[in-house]
């Protein structure tokens, strides 16, 4: 039915469109001069007139229709229906799927009450159909005055163009204001249910505690449910893996941005710069396996082999510990993570290494320094702030990065920073608190709210950070 009415819709904006449009190209035509618009705007103003009054009344239809069919016939229930919840609510839902030509669920219903179901699975289906018949007539009344107002104003001095640049203005506030509003949302829930969180646990005890065990006893013998809400761990272990990340990535994203900018020749270029950027198409799954089940038995090899060397000499109880190490470490998850943040480095620094102006470089050269002296006194001071940001964004990537932690660096919440050691982060702890079916009234579910919270502002720190950085070297090379 909606299919049918939005083909019908477009259809009648087209001739519409078309309408509006000979006649005032037959009005050009006899006096050119008098036109204030070009005939397209006068057609576009047309079709716009004869669409968005419609679509909006369709649009409400589609919303509220369902929910008018389904209070009027709550208020209505017969006689026979159960009178206890959940059953009565459960008898108006499956009512409601009969009347859509589904099924009812497996509840065990009186004949007198399957009688009743059906018939009031009648009821709603003829209120659901007056209702849909209703809007039908409402969206056509809506198109046609769209139209015929669309219509006489499809004049030669009619400011279309006007008009209809005011409608894309509308558009576009529309479509900031979707974005703001869905900001202003997604704070508003972390503050919220933060707030709820913070209620039962104190923030000091949050930022400063360093013992995460996130249970609730439910008896006070209860073994391993000791409700420790301390979440430095979370921040030791997320600022580990993130540097080690950045101290792969950053200077071999830097390194290759150089190579392809100012030493590659366009066919290296073409084949390298395509190469890197395949980097950033690979699932973040696929790279926690490569971590799972390559680079940390790898890893776990190398280290027990160093370990078994160094036994029995001087070093004997760090052979010992090497000798220990298991596949899920830091380093794993950290140097893993590099690899997937290089295209992010690289890609973005080429770009803004080629965007300086070659003016800087001539003048460099003209001075007489060679071109690593060049590229390194005049071409990276001038390309800073864009180096910036793009780190910045490999380094929001790793904050936020899940898979390969969860699958290369495992779930103990330790303060270490030992890179062989395994750690969690506050993204996987999100995640794994937030797995199943939750209740949000403990604050062993609402803590993800607050590691959320936190997360959110030390990623707003750092792009103000950036921000700064990007102000300062742009005032020294605008």
């Amino acid at each position: 039915m909606t299919g049918l009415i939005l083909i019908l819709l477009a259809g009648f904006s087209v001739a519409i469109f078309l309408l509006a449009r000979n006649r005032l190209v037959r009005a050009a035509a006899t006096g050119p001069g008098r036109l204030h618009s070009r005939p397209k705007y006068h057609a576009a103003h047309a079709a716009i007139w004869a669409a968005v009054p419609a679509l909006l009344v369709l649009f409400i239809l589609a919303v509220a229709g369902p929910q008018i069919v389904t209070t009027i016939t709550w208020a209505d229930l017969p006689s026979e229906a159960p009178t206890m919840e959940p059953f009565r609510s459960q008898f108006q839902y499956d009512a409601e799927a009969l009347a859509r030509g589904g099924t009812a669920s497996a509840v065990t219903y009186s004949e007198g009450q399957l009688q009743a179901l059906n018939a009031h699975a009648a009821r709603i289906e003829s209120l659901s159909g007056r209702i849909r018949l209703g809007g039908l007539a409402a969206v056509v009344l809506a198109a046609g005055i769209g139209g015929l107002y669309a219509w006489s104003r499809a004049r030669p001095d009619f400011r279309a163009r006007n008009a209809v640049e005011g409608w894309i203005g509308g558009l576009l506030l529309a479509c900031s204001a979707v974005a703001v509003l869905t900001t202003l949302g997604i704070v508003m829930s972390l503050l919220w249910e933060s707030l709820r969180f913070f209620q039962t646990v104190s923030p000091l005890e949050f930022l400063t505690g360093t013992h995460w065990s996130p249970q609730i006893a439910i008896r006070a013998d209860q073994v391993g449910s000791s409700g420790g809400f301390g979440a430095v761990p979370l921040f030791v272990g997320t600022f580990l893996i993130m540097m080690i990340a950045m101290l792969t990535a950053a200077p071999i994203g830097l390194m290759a941005a150089i190579y392809l900018a100012e030493y590659a020749s366009s066919l290296q270029r073409a084949w390298i710069k395509p190469m890197l950027e395949v980097l950033a198409g690979i699932p973040t799954v696929v790279y926690g396996f490569f971590a799972a089940l390559t680079v940390g038995p790898a890893f776990r090899s190398a280290f027990n082999g160093l370990g078994g060397l160094l036994v029995g000499g001087p070093f004997n109880d760090l052979g010992l510990y090497l000798m220990g190490v298991q596949n899920q470490m830091a380093l794993v998850a950290g140097i893993v993570m590099g690899i997937m943040l290089i295209p992010f480095v690289s890609s973005l620094s080429d770009d803004i290494i080629n965007a300086v102006p070659q003016s800087l470089r001539d003048g460099s050269y003209a001075m007489g320094a060679t071109r690593s002296e060049t590229i390194k006194r005049v071409v990276l001071p001038a390309a800073l702030p864009g180096v910036a940001g793009a780190m910045l964004l490999a380094v929001s990537r790793a904050i936020g990065e899940t898979m390969i932690v969860t699958m290369a660096a495992g779930l103990q919440a330790r303060i270490t920073a030992n890179p062989l050691e395994s750690v969690t982060t506050v993204t996987v702890q999100i995640v794994t608190l937030l797995t199943g079916d939750q209740e949000f009234d403990s604050p062993k579910t609402l803590s993800a709210f607050g590691l959320g919270l936190t997360l959110f502002v030390v990623t707003l720190a750092l792009n103000v950070i950036a921000l700064r950085i990007v102000q300062h070297y742009r005032e020294q090379y605008d």
